[in-house]
């Protein structure tokens, strides 16, 4: 599945399985290259995510917890 399309927690969940798999050390250097580029994509995905939700409680607390919320629209 694309990272783009990941939770935060799947994000997270499958970074740290990358995490573990490499730290072990039994993968080659092609798999290995591999797993690096999609680590970083998913973090990517969590730093995306978590700036969102920062952005949406800013906006919460700078409007004193009015009734109305706009979303947040991510950058593209």
């Amino acid at each position: 599945m694309s990272a783009e399309k990941l939770s935060f927690e799947q994000a997270m969940e499958e970074l740290e399985t990358i995490v573990t798999k490499m730290e072990q050390g039994d993968i080659t250097l092609e798999a290995s290259l591999q797993s690096f580029e999609r680590g970083i994509a998913l973090a990517r995905r969590s730093q995306t995510l978590l700036e969102q939700a920062q952005q949406k409680v800013k906006i919460l607390t700078q409007e004193g917890g009015a009734q109305t919320l706009e979303d947040f629209q991510a950058p593209d």
